[in-house]
């Protein structure tokens, strides 16, 4: 059952607009510096269409080119040197009271698109969660979390349960940039998310599937052709 919660969460938890608005001017002064420096491509080709880029502000081993995000304990990273130029974004990412890890500006240009899929560890039930705050954006972007459209406003701060299929659409003629912060739970974060309206008593109980969700976990589990498969494929089957 461990692979199915990884997949499958239930939707009130999806995500979570946090009670902070930052300053969309100051925001854009220090993006305006980042954009001196040259952002790197999104590495997973496979994943997405158009232009997707990247700049570190903090990452594994403190270069702004090291734009790959992963779980390694918040000890192993280190800010990038970009960091030390941006004192509204370091004010920014002070304001969130825990540990982080990976931190970067994330840039979707018009006609990119990012494809569904699911990425690994980033719920806040696995003790990690990341935040987005919008620096430019436009109405014509379309984001999905578990088939929910969330619009992110810019200055607004965002969570998202990416362990849920999502996808990205630019439909606009402007970029969507976003600062990401990785975090790591704690009881401040426990507190905000607390009043946010998220349900931790969702974190402990059965997930209730729709019939749809079934389906696709039913057809997940007939690659694994195992005996647990193959039991859980009988039990959803008898659920229908």
């Amino acid at each position: 059952m461990a692979v199915l919660k990884s997949c499958y969460h239930l939707m009130e938890n999806a995500f979570l607009k946090l009670p902070f608005l930052f300053s969309e001017d100051r925001l854009l002064r220090d993006l305006n510096y980042c954009q001196s420096y040259q952002f790197t491509s999104h590495f997973n080709t496979n994943d997405y269409s158009g232009d997707w880029k990247s700049i570190a502000l903090r990452s594994l081993n403190g270069e702004v080119n090291q734009i790959y995000a992963h779980s390694s304990g918040s000890e192993n990273y280190k800010n990038t040197p970009l960091l030390d130029n941006c004192p509204y974004f370091r004010e920014v990412i002070a304001f969130f009271e825990c540990e982080k890890e990976s931190i970067r500006l994330l840039n979707l240009s018009p006609n990119g698109k990012i494809k569904e899929h699911r990425d690994h560890n980033l719920g806040y039930e696995d003790n990690s969660f990341r935040i987005h705050i919008p620096i430019t954006t436009n109405n014509n972007v379309l984001f999905y979390i578990n088939n929910q459209k969330v619009t992110m406003s810019v200055g607004e701060s965002w969570y998202g349960n990416f362990n849920l299929p999502h996808w990205v659409e630019n439909n606009g003629t402007t970029d969507r940039i976003h600062l990401i912060i990785d975090c790591i739970r704690n009881e401040w974060s426990d507190e905000l998310f607390l009043q946010s309206g998220y349900n931790f008593e969702l974190e402990n109980k059965p997930p209730q599937y729709s019939k749809e969700t079934k389906l696709r976990m039913i057809e997940e589990l007939k690659k694994m052709n195992s005996e647990t498969s193959i039991a859980l494929i009988n039990q959803l089957e008898s659920e229908l």
